[in-house]
């Protein structure tokens, strides 16, 4: 199983480097924290085991709405990878099972 995320700022249509992303376990205990690339991406993360998860991020310096966004998510087959995408804009935001 491995574990990624990418976020993309939907108001200027670019990749969201350098942002903050937590992952969590349901329970809070902190798995690891994490910066965006160039790229808007996080590719190294931990593989959580089966369960409820979260990831959060500091959304501060693109949404003047949203300080944080955090996804909850449910790992069900330990065995594949999940990618688990924002697109962010000022007052909205929106995230998908990704592949």
């Amino acid at each position: 199983m491995s574990l990624s995320t990418h976020v993309l700022d939907a108001a200027t249509g670019r990749p969201a480097a350098g942002m903050a992303v937590r992952l969590e376990s349901a329970a809070g205990e902190i798995l690891a924290e994490r910066h965006t690339d160039e790229d808007g991406r996080v590719e190294d993360l931990p593989a959580p085991s089966a369960g409820a998860h979260r990831l959060i991020f500091d959304t501060s310096g693109v949404s003047p709405f949203y300080p944080t966004v955090t996804i909850d998510f449910l790992v069900t087959d330990p065995d594949e990878h999940y990618h688990v995408p924002l697109l962010l804009s000022p007052y909205s935001f929106s995230t998908y099972r990704g592949s």
